[in-house]
């Protein structure tokens, strides 16, 4: 059987379900990505970013799922933890997808040992360059787990509060700028995506005065576990320990949902927000990257 594709988020998860919950933590981009489109959380893509691609491997017919990925254009695709044969085999499956499927990847992200079994299997796109390496790595990410959540000392100044209503402009240009500084596509945070994290009350705001200097929301809870993302202080704010105020409140609101795991990522070209996570008791876990394909 191996690689079975798919547009249909509902048949993804009825089929890879037990295995992203055996590993919650290596899967949460999958988990929350796929629960996302699957509630309705995904209207907010563009309209013209093309279809989404779901798909799972195994190792047999009657076989459990060890394999899995997940592909919402302009993003590409994310791999689940899955054997080296594997990730080789769907390197070959993406390379030659029909159109009707879907057109092969510029890219793939995961744990560094996955997409570099993918790439390592890529046969370049580029003719006249056999020689070419089939990819390169980027956008290195750590992902941590919280373990025992320890408050900055002195607390910075200010407190945390929910986002409400009146704070979706705000919200939206906030995390408008985050995405640009990460790098993610344009358009990737629409109104209508903010609206609804506040309304779920994911989103919280550090103030001083009254006044908002620093953002920071989580996902929703699946499977076990709640994945913070983003913090964002603006660049006039930082420096004053508000991300450390903000993280620890954010924290704190994800364990009080009943996380068993609350686990986020940290940007490796930004060491500074991977030793503050450590420092409010966030333990690494896992290496990730971007296998950029020639």
């Amino acid at each position: 059987m191996n690689w079975q594709l798919t547009g249909d988020v509902d048949e993804f998860r009825r089929a890879a379900d037990p295995y992203l919950a055996a590993d919650a933590a290596r899967h949460t981009i999958l988990l929350t990505v796929s629960e996302a489109l699957r509630t309705g959380g995904g209207a907010a893509r563009a309209a013209d970013a093309g279809p989404v691609r779901f798909g799972w491997w195994r190792e047999t017919a009657n076989a459990p799922v060890t394999g899995a990925f997940v592909e919402t254009p302009p993003h590409p695709p994310f791999l689940g933890t899955m054997p080296a044969r594997a990730a080789a085999e769907l390197a070959r499956t993406l390379a030659g997808t029909p159109a009707e499927n879907g057109t092969p990847p510029s890219g793939v992200r995961g744990r560094v040992a996955d997409v570099e079994a993918f790439g390592a299997a890529w046969t370049p796109r580029r003719s006249g360059e056999t020689n070419a390496p089939p990819y390169r790595l980027s956008d290195g990410m750590r992902l941590f787990r919280l373990g025992e959540l320890t408050p900055p000392d002195p607390a910075p100044e200010g407190r945390a509060r929910y986002a409400g209503s009146q704070d979706v402009p705000l919200a939206v240009e906030w995390l408008t700028a985050f995405a640009e500084e990460i790098g993610s596509p344009p358009g990737t945070e629409r109104t209508a995506r903010t609206v609804a994290r506040i309304e779920e009350r994911r989103l919280l705001l550090w103030e001083v005065d009254g006044v908002p200097v620093s953002l920071a929301g989580h996902a929703p809870l699946i499977a076990g576990q709640i994945r913070v993302a983003p913090v964002y202080t603006p660049p006039a704010h930082r420096g004053r320990g508000y991300a450390a105020g903000v993280t620890v409140a954010v924290s704190e609101a994800a364990r009080q949902t009943g996380a068993g795991e609350v686990l986020l990522f940290a940007d490796n070209a930004n060491p500074t927000a991977g030793a503050l996570y450590q420092r409010l008791g966030y333990r690494p876990v896992e290496e990730y990257a971007t296998a950029d394909l020639a």
